[in-house]
């Protein structure tokens, strides 16, 4: 079975500078690597809050999902990685919002810090189009 491969940018130049893709389908099968708060004109939405970043996140997720026929209820896995783990419940706060019926996996890591220090929080994501719950 041969499974076609299709790359999706997010416009942002560091990715064409180092040779990635935002978003890449196989398939059925959808991946975003990691995404921040950074907005188009280059600033960090909500640099004090955890769950504004968050939530700006899972916003902008969502609609690279919809751009490659996808939508978040067939969303199977979140991975965050948060520069203090004190803002845990604020992204959870925001991703209950989203997925709190859907609940796909959904962990958050420490890691000390991000591309920018008023990057708080980074979001990964995967689905699978065509994915029911049970």
């Amino acid at each position: 079975m041969e499974l076609i491969r299709t790359n999706y940018s997010s416009g942002a130049p560091l990715e064409e500078k180092s040779g990635y893709s935002r978003m890449v389908k196989v398939g059925p099968f959808i991946y975003i690597g990691g995404t921040t708060a950074v907005q188009p004109d280059g600033t960090v939405y909500g640099e004090e809050s955890a769950y504004e970043q968050t939530k700006y996140i899972l916003e902008k997720l969502v609609k690279l999902l919809e751009k490659a026929g996808s939508k978040k209820e067939e969303v199977i896995r979140v991975k965050g990685y948060a520069t203090d783990m004190k803002y845990a419940p604020e992204v959870a706060k925001a991703y209950s919002e989203i997925f709190h019926d859907i609940k796909p996996l959904f962990t958050v890591i420490g890691t000390p810090m991000l591309n920018r220090p008023t990057q708080l929080i980074e979001l990964e994501l995967d689905a699978i189009i065509g994915s029911k719950i049970e």
